[in-house]
């Protein structure tokens, strides 16, 4: 019997249009598309593959906005944080930033009903691929970024909601239960190797770049051991991405966040906006300087769209070096009218703002930064920290390096943030908390660093008087919009 494509079968059918656009299909989409039926030729499986990395960016359907990674993921952990303040009239965001979220919010259904679609097609090209008679090598491939995605996602999910529903195939339970975070985890482990093992360490310029590869699976499992607090699996994942030789630093901090560098060496793996540098990506711009940058940019540079929704805290600004490469790079505080006088602003962040390729600012083809090289570097300092109850030589130098980058001015190195040395276990760890806040601004990683090293309800009232998180809010509310058509979803989380 034939069996329908759930939950996501509009935007796949959405998909398979785009799809015909860049000559990756031939046929013309139909009205219906089956699981046993769809998949005949090599394009076939490319664009069932291609139809999860579309979800990841911005394909918008209604009742959701955007894609995953679109603005909801990197929005609602800086807010949920000490890094942002709201600034968009959006009782669902300011709700986020004071910790007053309740089950009933829009940035958390969009992140859960976007990620679940995306699963939903990973799921499609994952069951359909072994049907189509093509080079067996390129199927693994695919089989293997398909698989990469799938384990990304629900890893993304489970630090989110704890307990999820863990569907790993097309007509099954249409009302799953949540599954256990230890079984979860263990299918995020499994989807993971597999991907490590079959995706290539690299690809060409017109053949791929923006795809998952090797060191991206194999620095994800970095990051899902050292949640699990698997200090040693989490060292030897590290290593073996340092000892790739496919990844690095920049020497100027600034160069990380040039379109020109996109899928460059200090990216382990990004997801794509528009079409620079060969980005797998179906949406034309991404919304960072419309969210980030200041209204008052508005006349003063032709064209810009600068909306100044979100903002950074003044603490999280002060805690740079005011010297720190970073902090010149990451913010704006003075903007240059154009009759020659200034205005001075709260700290917005412009970092993926590129004045070179794109001076006009406002939508952008920037890539969101989701696993960066210098993650790699400061996971294996805290796990070497975790695992030895102190810091040892390797820890001290793979953080060092860090720090090195940040003295660089773009011309020579400043004499500021030495080398760390001599420190207690504690000592180490909040250094590292303090070097991930200044490295990883607007990347999504504040909250869930703030949650993973158990400082939420501390630092947060610091950056935001009278704001007190509690300890239930270490986990987001389950969407009650989700459990309204599911009831399976429930007991909610704890404190909901």
């Amino acid at each position: 019997m034939k069996k329908y494509i759930r939950l996501s079968i509009l935007f796949f059918l959405g998909a398979i249009t785009v799809f015909s656009c860049k000559d990756l299909l031939e046929e013309d989409p139909k009205d219906q598309v089956f699981v046993d039926n769809f998949f005949q030729t090599e394009n076939d499986a490319i664009a069932a593959v291609n139809s999860i990395y579309g979800i990841l960016n911005a394909t918008s359907s209604a009742p959701t906005f955007g894609g995953v990674y679109f603005s909801t993921y990197w929005v609602a952990t800086g807010l949920a944080s000490d890094e942002m303040e709201n600034r968009l009239p959006s009782p669902d965001l300011d709700q986020l930033a004071t910790f007053t979220h309740r089950p009933v919010n829009s940035s958390l259904y969009d992140f859960w009903a976007l990620a679940y679609k995306a699963i939903n097609n990973a799921n499609f090209a994952i069951g359909g691929i072994p049907k189509v008679n093509a080079d067996e090598a390129l199927k693994n491939r695919l089989l293997g970024e398909a698989r990469y995605l799938r384990g990304m996602l629900y890893f993304d999910l489970v630090r989110w909601f704890g307990d999820v529903p863990l569907v790993l195939s097309q007509g099954g339970d249409i009302t799953p239960p949540r599954n256990p975070k230890a079984e979860v985890f263990a299918q995020i482990i499994a989807d993971l190797q597999f991907a490590e093992q079959n995706l290539p360490a690299s690809y060409t310029a017109g053949n791929g770049l923006g795809r998952a590869t090797k060191g991206a699976a194999t620095g994800l499992l970095a990051k899902v051991y050292l949640t699990q607090g698997e200090w040693q699996k989490c060292i030897d994942q590290c290593n073996a991405v340092i000892n790739s030789g496919k990844y690095g630093l920049y020497d100027d901090f600034a160069e990380a966040f040039r379109i020109a560098n996109e899928n460059g060496k200090e990216t382990v793996f990004g997801v794509g906006f528009g079409t620079a540098n060969n980005s797998i990506s179906f949406w034309e711009a991404g919304q960072f300087n419309v969210r980030l940058l200041p209204r008052k940019l508005t006349g003063q540079i032709p064209g810009v769209n600068a909306q100044g929704w979100q903002v950074a805290t003044q603490n999280l600004y002060d805690s740079f070096d005011p010297q720190d490469r970073r902090r010149e790079v990451t913010f704006l505080t003075q903007i240059n009218n154009v009759d020659g006088t200034t205005t001075d602003v709260e700290p917005h962040i412009q970092k993926y703002w590129d004045k070179i390729a794109e001076p006009a600012a406002g939508n952008t083809e920037h890539d969101f930064p989701y696993l960066r090289y210098p993650d790699i570097l400061l996971m294996k300092a805290e796990a070497l920290n975790e695992l030895k109850n102190g810091p040892d030589a390797e820890a001290y130098a793979a953080v060092n390096q860090v720090r090195k980058r940040a003295r660089f001015n773009g011309t020579m190195e400043l004499p500021i943030l030495p080398d760390l040395a001599g420190l207690s276990y504690q000592q180490f760890k909040d250094a590292l908390l303090l070097e991930r806040r200044r490295e990883f601004v607007a990347e999504g990683q504040r909250w869930l660093d703030l949650v993973r090293f158990g400082k939420l309800q501390e630092l947060v009232p610091i950056a935001k008087p009278g704001v007190q998180p509690a300890p239930y809010h270490n986990l987001f509310p389950v969407p009650q919009g989700e459990i309204d058509l599911n009831p399976n979803l429930l007991p909610q989380n704890q404190g909901y």
